[in-house]
């Protein structure tokens, strides 16, 4: 099923369905989900103050397509499962932060990678960077930075 700006589920009708598959596959096997070993990064950025609209812009992130959205964040270990339910609630799951760029965690502290499906555009993506900081925040964490997955480009 389709993702919209937010994450949330958009019914698709029989008709997308069928040129889904005429395309080459099942409109379900389509989306990407968290974890999908066969994703590739085509955008991430690292550094607070680049705008996200500058850093889509020079990507390869192709923006009808839809995405994962991943955010690394930096927390405490005990605040670790508190991040992922407080995260779950807005449809994100926390995936395998192994292999993924950015400072290793010091002592007492854990890195955690939230993710979800949807379609990305500038706008969203720096609204989901405030609402991790937000929770990083909250849990005396903070957010090292952001990526967004697609299936690679046939």
């Amino acid at each position: 099923m389709a993702r919209d700006l937010n994450g949330h589920p958009v019914a698709t009708g029989g008709l997308q369905r069928l040129f889904g598959r005429l395309r080459g596959g099942s409109a379900a096997s389509s989306e990407p989900v968290p974890g999908d070993p066969d994703l590739v990064v085509v955008a991430e950025c690292f550094d607070d103050t680049a705008a996200a609209s500058s850093v889509l812009a020079d990507s390869a992130w192709r923006e009808p397509d839809q995405a994962v959205l991943r955010h690394l964040l930096l927390v405490p270990s005990e605040q670790i499962d508190a991040v992922a339910q407080t995260a779950a609630q807005d449809g994100y799951e926390v995936v395998d932060a192994d292999g993924i760029a950015g400072p290793e965690a010091g002592p007492g502290m854990e890195r955690v990678a939230l993710a979800r499906t949807q379609l990305v555009d500038a706008l969203h993506c720096s609204q989901e960077r405030s609402r991790m900081a937000g929770l990083g925040a909250r849990h005396d964490g903070t957010v090292l930075g952001w990526q967004v997955l697609q299936r690679p480009e046939s």
